[in-house]
């Protein structure tokens, strides 16, 4: 029986694989379909809502960590948005999964999550900051107030999914 647990630990089945090629593909699908509102001092990135993902399942945080990077390709900040927003997203992902461990209400875990994201987005300031000279502070409230809402709309979207359908799986 362990040896079955250490192989499954460390190897993903086909379907493992393909249910995170999917979430990797749905979040560059939802970022270019609304990159208008994607990118940028002002935004609203609803892919975010797959952030919630990995509270039932940590093969996710690969996926949406490959999705992030993926999606960033079309950013207007370049390849270092790439670098930064994926290293980012894999990092704040794996935190989140540590901080809300031992939390066992999937509604106050999302509420942590949402919070832990909109925080993390001094990172996307940084980087306007250092490109564009923009001013930090108020970019990082703005971006954060704009994270906050798309992992709030996102939030609501992925709960009631989660009702419906085993997203542990």
């Amino acid at each position: 029986m362990e040896n079955k647990k250490q192989r499954s630990a460390t190897r993903w089945t086909t379907t493992e694989m393909t249910r995170m090629a999917l979430v990797t593909g749905l979040y560059v699908a939802v970022t270019f379909a609304l990159s208008v509102i994607s990118f940028g001092a002002i935004q609203i990135r609803l892919s975010e809502m797959f952030n919630y993902l990995s509270l039932y399942n940590k093969r996710y945080i690969l996926a949406v960590t490959l999705g992030v990077a993926l999606a960033n390709l079309a950013s207007p900040l370049g390849l270092i948005d790439v670098a930064v927003g994926s290293i980012s997203t894999f990092l704040v992902l794996s935190v989140n999964a540590a901080v809300t461990k031992r939390v066992k209400n999937m509604k106050w875990k999302m509420v942590i999550t949402a919070l832990i994201f909109s925080f993390s987005m001094f990172t996307v300031a940084g980087q306007l900051t250092i490109l564009y000279q923009a001013p930090f502070f108020f970019n990082w409230g703005i971006i954060a107030l704009g994270e906050l809402a798309s992992m709030t709309i996102g939030g609501v979207l992925v709960y009631w999914i989660g009702k419906k359908i085993d997203l542990t799986k």
